[in-house]
């Protein structure tokens, strides 16, 4: 015998909404409810009517699938609400997926899983990030096993269909009100099985062993930077696409050199001398040469020159940031009693013009100090 149509069945018209449903629902659940009328089969009977349908229209994935095919949505394939097992027919989950699916983040018969990315970090030096380098590396991993290719299948058979999942790659299973889907135990999601599985790999078309991948460190790269060989990770299982290698560098503190960006930094010790009458130096640039820099007369510590192009390279681009030299004058240690003698003299001829900084700190200190005596 066919079955009542659900909306029929609530008294409601095909677009109610939501609210109109529980409503209607309310009022014949508690009008055919069994204790309200006892020894009467027919209201027992309306009332799984009312239920079955209130339970279907109530979800709205459930109603679309009703909506587009009627019954026939819940009772292909058997299961449907009053049987054992899954709580869908096969037929319902064919029509789930096939609306559903793709929005949920997959189509049945599911395809085997994309292998994991790899992580590997690369310690390099400030002279490296600057000039870019080119390297090999061992990458601990797993390949395509040569016996089987990465099917995973002895002498080439090829997989078939999973009788748990029926291809699916999920089950679904009822917990109460709840529906539940998970990723078959049978299959791990592949909907297919390898009958005969290669003796070589077990059957997940991967062996263990390290790979030599020939890596290209670009100019200007900064700590922390990340390099991604694509399809370098794990091979998938069964001949599914291999992950990514993510490779991290780490740049290593330099003895000389801090860097800040595209610049570089660089303090320079200065004599007492040199800083008071001036002078050239060389210092060291990060590209491996030398530059000169020209001291003025009265340089004091703190001050900085700017070297245009003389930092670090910029990545992908021609351009090279700038260097900056500080200088730390600075101040003699171990005089002889000669030395000090000469400075001493050096103090009493100097007056207020050779220190004016001190000169006009304490002076302000004093105007301070008579401030506070007024």
């Amino acid at each position: 015998m066919s079955k009542r149509d659900y909306y029929e069945i609530l008294g409601i018209a095909k677009g109610a909404s939501a609210e109109d449903l529980k409503k209607a629902y309310r009022s014949l659940a508690m009008q055919f409810h069994p204790d309200r009328n006892p020894g009467d089969p027919t209201a027992d009977e309306k009332f799984r009517e009312v239920n079955e349908a209130y339970d279907v229209l109530k979800d709205e994935q459930k109603r679309a699938a009703y909506d587009r095919f009627g019954h026939a949505a819940f009772e292909q394939g058997g299961g449907g609400f009053g049987g054992g097992g899954s709580p869908f027919g096969a037929g319902f989950a064919d029509i789930f997926d096939e609306m559903f699916g793709e929005f949920m983040g997959g189509r049945r018969g599911g395809a085997a899983a994309r292998g994991s990315d790899l992580r590997y970090n690369m310690e390099i030096t400030l002279e490296e990030a600057y000039a870019g380098k080119a390297v090999e590396i061992q990458v601990p991993s797993s390949v395509a096993c040569d016996s089987c290719s990465g099917s995973g299948s002895a002498n080439g058979a090829p997989p078939v269909e999973c009788t748990t999942c029926r291809g699916h790659g999920k089950v679904r299973a009822t917990q109460g009100i709840f529906t539940i889907e998970r990723t078959c135990p049978t299959c791990q999601g592949a909907g297919r099985i390898i009958k005969t599985p290669c003796r070589s790999c077990g059957g997940s078309g991967r062996t263990k062993k390290d790979k030599t991948l020939s890596v290209t460190v670009p100019a200007g790269v900064e700590d922390g930077t990340r390099i991604r060989l694509g399809g370098e990770g794990e091979p998938g299982m069964r001949g599914a696409p291999s992950g990514d290698l993510y490779i991290f560098l780490s740049v290593q503190p330099h003895r000389l050199f801090q860097r800040e960006g595209a610049n570089i930094h660089c303090r320079v010790p200065l004599t007492m001398v040199t800083a008071a009458m001036g002078g050239s130096i060389e210092v060291p640039t990060v590209d491996g040469g030398r530059a000169k820099v020209s001291i003025p007369a009265g340089t004091q510590s703190g001050h900085q020159f700017r070297l245009r192009g003389k930092g670090m390279s910029v990545l992908r681009s021609p351009a090279r940031g700038d260097m900056f030299v500080e200088a730390q004058v600075e101040t003699p240690v171990n005089l002889s009693k000669r030395q000090e003698e000469l400075l001493r003299e050096f103090d009493a001829e100097g007056g207020n013009e050779t220190s004016p900084q001190s000169t006009g700190f304490f002076a302000k200190v004093k105007e301070l100090w008579e401030d506070l005596k007024d």
